[in-house]
């Protein structure tokens, strides 16, 4: 048993961010461990899916479909990864940590008699196995997982953990792998996918963020860190404090109870740093934090910090780079 398969999610047509910092994590297995890496897409009529998947660095990628894959069900994706798992016979299953894969994955380690080792952060390499990394209570503790049964190693990987702009680029076959499925397999009768309420901003997406906390005092300096957050391009988010006093949507949180982010640049202005802020934020790529207390936490994960009054920060370095723009 051998190699390693990476299954990616897709939605309307379109791969989600979080499926390619799954093929970084498989990427990075494989290359540690030397064995050949394999990509699956589920679903039917994928063939609009293959061409972005044939330009990554893979051994071999895998059109997994059926009429009966069309749209998602448990019973579906169980049955019809279980058929490609035996076939390709792979030492480890790395999928995103999505509400979709939290729904069928464990069923379908299972019937391998694996677990899954979810919402991983970080992996390196210990001899002739790997040590798989999880965080506890909301990030206050790491805990190190070795696989040691026989079977494949099932993981998902936390959003942010691994890089997407890692991967490597390649040129890839894709063939088309059939499962056999019975229609009376499939037990549940899903609804119309959910949609999300037109302005519901997605932050995961987002390459800039300028996060705002209790350090802003009302609400009225909203319009402050809007506008810097406009003069850089980005989203405007908050500590969980900013949301539950009303003064920005619940969909604007980033934090344990909010959304996970990892965009090129965070700005954490007037955020104390508490770590179940920081368990949202930290696969930023460059972070800097604004705060007058020197010893806030978040200086500790920042890579650029200002020590200073945020009111008197901000709108100099909205200004400055309004200027660097040409506005």
């Amino acid at each position: 048993m051998s190699g390693v398969l990476v299954v990616l999610e897709h939605r309307g047509g379109a791969y989600n961010r979080m499926s390619w910092e799954a093929l970084a994590a498989g990427q990075q297995i494989a290359a540690a461990s030397g064995q050949p890496l394999s990509v699956a897409v589920v679903g039917s009529d994928l063939e609009g899916l293959s061409g972005e998947l044939a330009s990554k660095k893979l051994d071999k990628g895998y059109r997994v479909e059926h009429a009966l894959l069309k749209n998602y069900t448990a019973d579906g994706y169980v049955s019809a990864l279980e058929q490609l798992i035996k076939k390709l016979e792979p030492g480890y299953v790395v999928f995103p940590h999505t509400y979709q894969v939290r729904d069928f994955a464990p069923r379908l380690a299972t019937r391998f008699g694996q677990v899954l080792l979810a919402d991983l952060v970080g992996l390196r390499k210990d001899g002739d196995t790997f040590v798989f990394v999880r965080q506890l209570f909301q990030g206050k503790l790491n805990a190190d997982y070795r696989h040691t049964g026989s079977g494949p190693c099932f993981v998902s990987v936390q959003a942010g953990a691994f890089r997407a702009e890692s991967l490597e680029a390649g040129n890839t076959t894709v063939e088309t792998f059939a499962p056999q499925i019975e229609a009376n397999a499939i037990r549940n009768k899903p609804d119309e996918p959910f949609r999300e309420a037109a302005q519901t901003v997605d932050l995961s997406a987002a390459p800039i963020i300028v996060s705002v906390g209790r350090g802003i005092k009302e609400q009225d300096n909203l319009p402050m860190m809007e506008e810097l957050a406009a003069a850089l391009g980005g989203e405007l988010a908050a500590s969980r404090p900013i949301c539950d006093n009303g003064w920005l949507p619940m969909e604007r949180q980033v934090g344990s109870s909010g959304q996970t982010v990892s965009p090129k640049l965070y700005l954490a202005v007037g955020i104390s740093g508490a770590i179940q802020h920081l368990v949202g934020m930290k696969g930023s790529k460059t972070v800097v934090a604004i705060n007058k207390d020197e010893n806030a936490p978040i200086f500790e994960v920042a890579d650029y910090g200002i020590v200073g009054d945020l009111f008197e920060v901000v709108p100099a370095l909205t200004e400055a780079v309004k200027k660097a723009k040409g506005a």
